[in-house]
């Protein structure tokens, strides 16, 4: 996962306010209930010493926060009286939980969304698409592209020596439509980075679609006859293909990562276990931390509060390195910060799937002689 969202959230060193509610709106007096359950958190973060201007900032966040269908959560993070940010959860918190830290706590939220994979899904007609894009990050981008041939665009009967070339011509305006939307997907796809381009609707309209994009898209789009621009068509099925898609590449990558860690293994130049990773970290070395989310943890790590890659399993490197003021803090956010500061990736796995020292490892950019000598 891209981590390049957060850095935000670490620019400004100090009290954190992080928050995890359940949201949901389903029933007549959710509005009430969700007041009372936001009402016991602040209660427990103002007996914990946060100051009242962050709280009435959360109240408003979550007050106004625009209403959607099904069950959710929201994930807050606030300091010195502003949001910062603010991100629906895709299904409600286990618990709802507050907390007033030095970093914000950011795992839950890194969790829930998994693999964070970008990708375009097209929904596409013979007239033109709707396009929707998710970036790293979760911001979500949505275009309507209307196709430039708008005659004709039926293959009716017309008789004579010109049916033929009418068909032509309407085939014609097809594949021109679909010229028009392969394009507007191509420059959505590599504005968010896409992994993946979803394309689904009309089976002539998705043919043509796949015929116009450039090869290096082509062996990142899964087709589907699913989905309809029809008003009122249900999209559950195009929606149930876009998440496979996403799962495929999610399942890829994390294969891809787990390989090049266990051949770094081989050689030695492997990051292993707590102590080792967060030396690479301030070496600048990780490319991608694999962790093993645990959050019954109660490991803590050093930090520097403004420089993200002073980071220490003791405080006496940092102290050392001329920090006056290193704070102990939760070992699962100071990675996290860390992470994101050296522009790293992280991989969340279970257990199960690799036999990691401390729950902790790291695949290294380079390796030095330090790394090569284990």
């Amino acid at each position: 996962m891209n981590l390049d969202f957060l850095p935000p959230l670490f620019e400004h060193p100090g009290s954190w306010v992080s928050v995890y509610l359940d949201a949901t709106r389903a029933e007549q007096n959710a509005d009430h209930e969700i007041d009372l359950r936001w009402r016991a958190l602040r209660e427990r973060l103002a007996g914990r010493c946060a100051d009242t201007a962050t709280l009435d900032a959360v109240a408003d966040e979550i007050r106004n926060h625009p209403y959607q269908p099904g069950r959710y959560g929201l994930a807050i993070f606030a300091q010195r009286g502003a949001v910062a940010l603010a991100e629906a959860l895709s299904a409600p918190p286990a618990a709802d939980e507050a907390y007033l830290e030095p970093l914000p706590h950011v795992m839950p939220l890194i969790a829930q969304r998994g693999a964070d994979v970008p990708y375009v899904r097209v929904l596409a007609d013979r007239t033109g698409a709707d396009l929707d894009a998710l970036s790293v990050g979760g911001l979500v981008r949505h275009r309507t592209v209307t196709g430039s041939a708008t005659f004709p665009l039926r293959k009716v009967h017309v008789g004579g020596w010109s049916h033929r070339r009418y068909l032509q011509a309407v085939e014609e305006s097809w594949k021109r439509n679909a010229g028009d939307v392969a394009s507007a997907a191509v420059d959505l796809a590599e504005a968010v980075g896409a992994e993946v381009i979803v394309v689904g609707g009309d089976v002539r309209a998705v043919h043509d679609f796949a015929g116009k994009l450039p090869k290096r898209w082509q062996e990142r789009m899964v087709e589907t006859d699913a989905g309809s621009r029809h008003a009122g068509a249900d999209e559950a099925a195009l929606d149930d293909v876009t998440i496979q898609a996403i799962a495929d590449v999610a399942d890829r990558q994390t294969r891809e990562i787990l390989d090049r860690y266990r051949a770094q293994q081989g050689d030695g130049t492997a990051a292993r276990g707590l102590t080792d990773v967060v030396t690479r970290l301030q070496r600048g070395q990780v490319d991608t931390v694999l962790l093993v989310d645990d959050p019954s943890s109660t490991d803590t790590l050093w930090i520097a509060p403004d420089d993200p890659t002073l980071i220490s399993v003791d405080d006496h490197p940092l102290r050392e390195a001329g920090v006056s003021d290193p704070q102990k803090v939760r070992a699962d956010a100071a990675l996290v910060r860390a992470i994101a500061g050296t522009g790293a990736n992280l991989v969340l796995i279970g257990p199960e799937e690799e036999p990691l020292e401390h729950g902790i490892g790291a695949v290294l950019r380079y390796a030095d002689a330090a790394s090569a000598a284990g």
